[in-house]
C-alpha cells in the first residue's frame, strides 16, 4: 500500500499532475490509499512551497522527479515494455513545456502537435499517466496555454478532449481550485491584490461583519462578508464575528436576521461568533451617561428627524449649552418613552462648525416605541450605528474594522467616540463598494421595489440579493470566485453583469445535461420519410461528460420543429436534425397568408457532412414524449446604468422585466429535481424553479445568463 505524504522540498510543477494522477489511480483501484493529508487545506493552501512524496509501506522513499515515474510504473502495462517505455518518455518530456517564454516552448509544442496528428491519446488507445502529466503541465503554464490556443490545433483538440471525456478531471480541478489555490486566487485573480498595506495588529486577526436585519443580503454585502471572512482566517487563530446591528426596530425583523445567517451559509461563510448590538443596550446606555457626565453629550429637541438646518449651516444647536443635570433629566425622560421624551434626542458635543459633517454634534440616541424583535418593549431609546460601532468593535476585541469607503468621513467620528470613552482603539480599513450597472443596491430602494410588487419577493431572480441570483442559476463557487476577484481595492467599481455570469458559465457548462425544448407557439409538425420507426435510443446527457449518464431519445416519423427554424427552410435544402442525421426539405406547406408554415415533409439521407448545414432541434410528436414547460427570461429592473442621487427610482424602472415562453420539452426533464441546472440545446442554460399549477401544470425554468 502506498501513502501520499508532504515533503518540505519545493517543486510546485509536480503537485497538480500528481494530484490528478493519484486521484485517478485511486478511483481505479491501482493506488490503495491517498491520505487525507494530501487533500487537506493546510497542505494545499501553500502548495507553491511543497512537493508530494510517495512513501511505500516498506519505508523506501521516492522523492521529487521520481514521483510521476513511480505512478507511471503502477499504471503501466507490464506485458508491453514498449507501451510502458512510451509513457515514461512523454512523462519525462513534460519538463520541456514548463519554460516561461514562447521561444523555448514553441519547438516542444510543435513536436507534440505533430505527435497528436492522428492520435486521441498520447500513448495507446486510452487515458494514461502520460496524458495527465503533459496535460497538467500545459495547464499550469500560461505561455503554453496561449500558444496551444493560437497555433497548435492538434494539441488544442487533444487538450480539450482530455478534459471533456474525463469529468473527474474537472471535479478535481474545481476541488483543487477551491482549496489549494484559494489563497492565491483571493490574492491576485483578475487584477485584485490582497497584499494591501493593512494596519498592523498584534495577535490573531479579529474582524466583524455587522449586517442590519432589515433586509436580505445582496451582492454588495457579499463583498464585505467575504473580505472579513478572508482576513479573519488568513492566519491561524483569527475570528470572524457576525454582529447584527439591530438598533432600529422600525425596520428590523427576525425573518431578516434568520435569512442573513442562511445567506452567509450559502456563501460558505460560517462566523466564529454571532453577537447582537441589542445584547449591549445596557452597556451603551451607561456609556451615554458617561459622556453626559463628562460634558461630551447634550439633549436636543431642535427639528428632530427633519435634517436640522443649524447643523447643515454649521451653527450651534439652540440646546448645545444645556447643562449636565438637565441633559440627564431629558435623557431619563426619553428612557420612559413619554410623549415629551419622544421629542428629544441625545447628541455628542464635538464640533458643530467642523468641515466634516459627521463631527457636527451627531445623534447618539433616539426614541422609538415600536417593539424590538429581540428585546420587546424593554427599551424605548436606541443607539445609532455611529455610536454602536466604535464601542462594540472595541469591547468585542475587533482588531481590524473593514468598512466601505462611504463611511470614510465617519472615521474621525469613530476615533472620537473611542477617545472620549477611553476605549481600546481599533484600526480601520475602508474599501470601495461594489456596484453593478442597471442595478440598485440601496436597501431602502430594494424594499420599495418589493413592497410595491414590482417583483415576487426578496428571492426574486431579478433581485440582486444573494438568494435572488442563486435562484436564477448562479452557483456558490462562481459567486465566491467573482466576489473575491474584486479584492479590497478602494477604487470605485461599476461592474457589468456579463462578466459576473461568464464566471458562472465556466462552472455549469461542463456539468449541465443537454435536453431539447421546442417553442409551442406555431410549432410545426413534420413528416419524416426514409425512416422505419418508432425507436428509443439511449444518448449521453452531455457528449463531453459521459459521467452524467444517458437520456432517452425517441425517434418517430412524425416530429415537431420550431416555427422560427422552419421559416428559414427552402425547398430541397439540406438540414441536420441534431442527434439524428441529415435530411432534405421536400415539401413546405403554408397557410393562406403565406406567412405561417403549417406542415413540412423531409427525407432522411445517409450523408454525414454536417459542416454547412443548419442544425435543428426537434422532438418526436408522440404525446408521451412532450412535457409542457415554461421558459422564463428576465430583464434588468432599472433602465439606467447608474442612478444618481437626484434620480427618482420610479422614473427608471423597466416597464416589463419578465418574459414567458410556452414550450414542449423532451420526456427526460420529467425526472429532474427542483433546482436542477441544464442546457436546452440552441436556447441556453436554465434552472428548474418548480412546477406551476393551474390551467395545466407546467415545469418552470429560469433562463441563466451566459
Amino acid at each position: 500500500m502506498a501513502h501520499l505524504q508532504v515533503a518540505s522540498k519545493a517543486n510546485p510543477a509536480l503537485v497538480l499532475p500528481v494530484l490528478l494522477v493519484a486521484q485517478h489511480l485511486e478511483r481505479n483501484g491501482l493506488l490503495a490509499a491517498v491520505t487525507k493529508t494530501f487533500l487537506e487545506r493546510d497542505v494545499l493552501s501553500n502548495v507553491g512551497k511543497q512537493v508530494v512524496q510517495l512513501q511505500p509501506e516498506d519505508g523506501e522513499s521516492v522523492f521529487d522527479g521520481d514521483v510521476i515515474g513511480y505512478l507511471t510504473a503502477l499504471s503501466g502495462d507490464s506485458s508491453n515494455d514498449r507501451y510502458t517505455q512510451a509513457i515514461h518518455e512523454w512523462v519525462a518530456r513534460r519538463g520541456s513545456f514548463t519554460a516561461p517564454d514562447f521561444q523555448s516552448v514553441r519547438k516542444p509544442i510543435d513536436e507534440l502537435n505533430d505527435h497528436l496528428t492522428l492520435r486521441s491519446y498520447m500513448v495507446g488507445y486510452s487515458l494514461t499517466v502520460a496524458d495527465l502529466a503533459v496535460w497538467a503541465t500545459l495547464r499550469g503554464n500560461r505561455v503554453t496555454q496561449s500558444l496551444v490556443k493560437k497555433t497548435a490545433n492538434n494539441v488544442s483538440r487533444w487538450y480539450s478532449f482530455i478534459e471533456a471525456s474525463n469529468p473527474w478531471i474537472a471535479e478535481t480541478v474545481m476541488e483543487f481550485t477551491a482549496h489549494a489555490f484559494k489563497e492565491r486566487n483571493e490574492a491576485s485573480a483578475a487584477g485584485a491584490s490582497y497584499d494591501i498595506d493593512l494596519p498592523q495588529v498584534g495577535g490573531p486577526m479579529v474582524t466583524r461583519f455587522p449586517p442590519e436585519p432589515s433586509g436580505y443580503l445582496h451582492i454588495g454585502h457579499a463583498k464585505a462578508a467575504l473580505l472579513n471572512d478572508y482576513f479573519a482566517h488568513k492566519s491561524a487563530g483569527g475570528t470572524l464575528i457576525c454582529r447584527f446591528d439591530d438598533t432600529n426596530p422600525s425596520k428590523e425583523k427576525m425573518e431578516f436576521q434568520e435569512a442573513i445567517l442562511q445567506d452567509l451559509k450559502l456563501m460558505d461563510i460560517i462566523p466564529d461568533k454571532i453577537t447582537y448590538s441589542s445584547d449591549y443596550f445596557q452597556e451603551m446606555y451607561e456609556y451615554a451617561l458617561q459622556l453626559i457626565q463628562h460634558g461630551k453629550a447634550f439633549a436636543d429637541d431642535s427639528e428632530l428627524g427633519k435634517g436640522d438646518e443649524d447643523r447643515k449651516n454649521r451653527l450651534p444647536s439652540k440646546r448645545r449649552d444645556l447643562g449636565i443635570g438637565e441633559t440627564l433629566a431629558r435623557f431619563a425622560e426619553m428612557k420612559t418613552g413619554s410623549e415629551d421624551g419622544q421629542r428629544w434626542c441625545l447628541r455628542a458635543r464635538i464640533a458643530y462648525d467642523s468641515p466634516n459633517g459627521t463631527l457636527r454634534d451627531p445623534v447618539l440616541f433616539r426614541c422609538n416605541l415600536i417593539p424590538h424583535h429581540r428585546t420587546g418593549t424593554q427599551w424605548t431609546i436606541y443607539p445609532t450605528y455611529d455610536f454602536c460601532a466604535p464601542i462594540l468593535d472595541s469591547i468585542e476585541g475587533v482588531t481590524l474594522a473593514l468598512r466601505t469607503n462611504e463611511y470614510r468621513d465617519r472615521n474621525a467620528q469613530y476615533d472620537w467616540m473611542q477617545d472620549a470613552l477611553k476605549l481600546r482603539k481599533v484600526a480601520i480599513w475602508d474599501f470601495s463598494r461594489m456596484n453593478f450597472v442597471r442595478t440598485v443596491l440601496s436597501k431602502r430602494k430594494l424594499t420599495k421595489i418589493v413592497n410595491e410588487g414590482k417583483v415576487w419577493g426578496w428571492d426574486d431572480p431579478r433581485m440582486p440579493t444573494i438568494r435572488g441570483i442563486l435562484r436564477r442559476g448562479m452557483t456558490v463557487p462562481a459567486l465566491r470566485e467573482f466576489i473575491l476577484k474584486q479584492g479590497p481595492s478602494r477604487n470605485v467599481l461599476n461592474l457589468e453583469w456579463g462578466a459576473f455570469w461568464a464566471v458562472n458559465k465556466k462552472y455549469i457548462d461542463p456539468v449541465a445535461p443537454r435536453y431539447t425544448a421546442i417553442a409551442q407557439e406555431q410549432a410545426v409538425h413534420c413528416q419524416v420519410h426514409g425512416f422505419e420507426g418508432p425507436a428509443n435510443l439511449s444518448k449521453p446527457k452531455h457528449a463531453k461528460n459521459l459521467e452524467l449518464g444517458t437520456k432517452q431519445v425517441i425517434y418517430d416519423s412524425s416530429i415537431v420543429l420550431q416555427h422560427a427554424d422552419a421559416a428559414t427552410f427552402k425547398q430541397d435544402e439540406k438540414i441536420t436534425l441534431m442527434n439524428w442525421g441529415n435530411a432534405y426539405v421536400r415539401k413546405i406547406t403554408k397557410d393562406s397568408s403565406g406567412d405561417i408554415i403549417t406542415g413540412l415533409e423531409i427525407e432522411l439521407i445517409s450523408d454525414s457532412d454536417f459542416k454547412k448545414t443548419k442544425k435543428i432541434t426537434w422532438l418526436a410528436a408522440k404525446s408521451d414524449n412532450l412535457i409542457p414547460v415554461e421558459l422564463v427570461a428576465f430583464e434588468h429592473l432599472v433602465t439606467k446604468d447608474k442612478l444618481e442621487k437626484d434620480d427618482v427610482l420610479e422614473n427608471f424602472l423597466t416597464p416589463v422585466t419578465e418574459f414567458r415562453e410556452q414550450a414542449l420539452a423532451d420526456c427526460n426533464v420529467a425526472e429532474l429535481p427542483q433546482g436542477a441546472i441544464l442546457q436546452f440545446e440552441r436556447k441556453g442554460y436554465y434552472k428548474l424553479d418548480g412546477l406551476e399549477k393551474g390551467n395545466g401544470s407546467r415545469m418552470v425554468f429560469f433562463n441563466i445568463p451566459a
